[in-house]
């Protein structure tokens, strides 16, 4: 049995740790990241993917069942046989794995160069950075665009990068959030609507939807608020994303970034597919850096409206504290 006061404040440790290792340290060679690992196995399971239709739909599910139950539980253990032995190191190393689930601060490292290139007139210096955030062709794309997708990527990130894998920690812990972050790179490597992948991707790209559903819409409303602290104007956020949400082809991306088009006062467009808020100022790299700092303030905001409450109740309510 533990306390639960103690259970809270194991886990806000964890939860400190992880932003103070993100801050100093950042993200990891790529050969070492978990996510990357994640990768490889999903890759292994895509063979997978043959035979007709309905075979194709069974198999994908099989294939996001074994990666999430194979990636996850592995973590849940360690950390359950490492509680036993020593709640600093719990604290410590649980930091540090709950830093490898959400990208708070690449999020920035890979979009202020595009805000600083753009500033300096190196649009095609600029472009080069769009492919680590966006999977459109940046050779088609001028300044204002560029930005776009920038600010975009900022506001998309902020649910799937960063409020989520913090959500499913405060509910079910370490391994919480490591599931879904499986479940979200299987969506990214098989959730396509392609002709190969629309049978055998279908479970992944739905379960993904349903797990970003409440936390995109929850980091709107919390976009809105950041942007009121930051002087910027709040009602303009919440009136677009009532508005514009459902212009995305995503039932859940088109919520983060229509609030945020609408408290920076700018016009997102992805050519062919949507444009979300109104032309109030013209968007330029200023804008990515304000979005930078909305997202910032956001995540802020969601780690101690949602994720303290949330970690609060499951410490009360468990009999037995898990990380």
């Amino acid at each position: 049995m533990q306390d639960p006061g103690l259970c809270l404040i194991i886990a806000l440790t964890i939860t400190c740790t992880a932003f103070a290792f993100d801050a100093v340290v950042g993200d990891p060679p790529s050969r070492l990241h978990p996510v990357v690992w994640m990768g490889r196995l999903i890759e292994v399971l895509k063979k997978l993917n043959r035979g007709p239709p309905r075979r194709k739909r069974i198999l994908g599910v099989l294939t996001a069942i074994i990666a999430i139950v194979t990636l996850t539980l592995p973590i849940f253990f360690a950390f359950k046989l490492l509680r036993d032995v020593s709640l600093i190191a719990c604290a410590v190393l649980g930091g540090l794995a709950l830093k490898f689930t959400f990208a708070f601060r690449s999020l920035s490292d890979y979009t202020r160069p595009i805000a600083e290139m753009l500033e300096r007139g190196d649009v095609e210096g600029a472009r080069k950075y769009l492919p680590f955030i966006v999977r459109r062709d940046p050779s088609k794309l001028n300044e204002e665009l560029i930005a776009s997708a920038a600010v975009e990527s900022i506001a998309e990130s902020t649910v799937d990068g960063i409020a989520s894998p913090l959500f499913y920690y405060a509910l079910f812990g370490i391994a919480g959030a490591y599931a879904f972050r499986v479940a979200n790179t299987l969506d990214s490597m098989v959730g396509y609507k392609t002709e190969e992948l629309k049978d055998f991707g279908w479970f992944s790209a739905r379960l993904d939807t349903l797990l970003n559903f409440l936390t995109s819409r929850l980091t709107a409303l919390l976009i809105a608020l950041a942007a009121w602290i930051l002087g910027m104007n709040a009602r303009r956020g919440l009136e677009v994303a009532l508005r514009d949400h459902s212009k995305t082809e995503s039932v859940n991306a088109g919520w983060p970034m229509s609030a945020m088009a609408g408290v920076l006062g700018v016009r997102l467009v992805k050519p062919g597919s949507y444009e979300l808020g109104d032309p109030v100022n013209r968007l330029g790299p200023a804008y990515i850096l304000q979005a930078i700092k909305v997202m910032r303030v956001t995540t802020l905001l969601f780690a101690i409206i949602i994720c303290l409450p949330l970690l609060a109740l499951r410490c009360a309510l468990l009999s037995a504290w898990v990380v």
